[in-house]
């Protein structure tokens, strides 16, 4: 009896499944496992945005080092170590790291997602002699400055998953910028509009 008590005292009652996780938009390139782990990952990115963002910039100009003209506050700065001491490039590093932060955990709304992007991407075109290949020089210094950030954590699968994850997001980037070029008048077009003004101006100045 007490061995029937014990069981029946035991016994829970059935818990039913937990639901599927939804499917993942089919406009994201991760699948949901990658997603998942990402953002795992990134939590230790997260912890250390300045060195990495540094580490992410000193290598871009080592690998391109005529892009550091592109800034004012620090386009004086030649040398790696100059570069990874400065102040004002790790302040500009915090915050394109902060940018990618932001991109990688509004994967969760995609259209949240590409608006966000698409701005900081139209952001550029303010930028003088900014082109938009430019964009992609930063996609192997982030892997590398990643790579360096997590250590034995950066294994073969999150490599890959952070490859699809950096071409995703500057894909979306140059997008952005392509957009906000695509509604700037042309060559033609803004003669044309200064013409007008001239020809208005004229007419003005005759008038009086």
């Amino acid at each position: 009896m007490g061995c029937l008590f014990s069981k029946t005292k035991n016994k829970e009652p059935d818990l039913p499944e937990p639901p599927e996780p939804p499917p993942p938009d089919p406009r994201l390139p991760l699948t949901a496992r990658q997603r998942f782990n990402i953002i795992k990952s990134w939590k230790g990115i997260s912890r250390a945005f300045e060195p990495t963002g540094v580490n992410m910039f000193v290598k871009l100009f080592e690998n391109h080092s005529e892009l550091i003209t592109l800034f004012t506050k620090f386009r004086q700065l030649r040398t790696r170590d100059e570069q990874a001491e400065s102040l004002e490039l790790a302040e500009h590093a915090t915050m394109v790291m902060n940018s990618i932060d932001e991109g990688i955990k509004a994967m969760d709304n995609v259209d949240f997602f590409f608006g966000l992007l698409h701005q900081i991407g139209a952001s550029h075109r303010k930028i003088p002699g900014f082109k938009k290949e430019y964009f992609w020089k930063i996609e192997h210094p982030f892997l590398e400055a990643v790579r360096l950030t997590l250590g034995d954590r950066y294994t073969d699968n999150m490599d890959n998953i952070y490859r699809i994850t950096i071409k995703f997001l500057i894909e979306t980037v140059v997008r952005g910028y392509e957009l906000a070029e695509s509604k700037e008048p042309n060559d033609n077009e803004k003669k044309a509009i200064n013409s007008e003004e001239g020809n208005s101006s004229s007419k003005t100045d005759k008038g009086s």
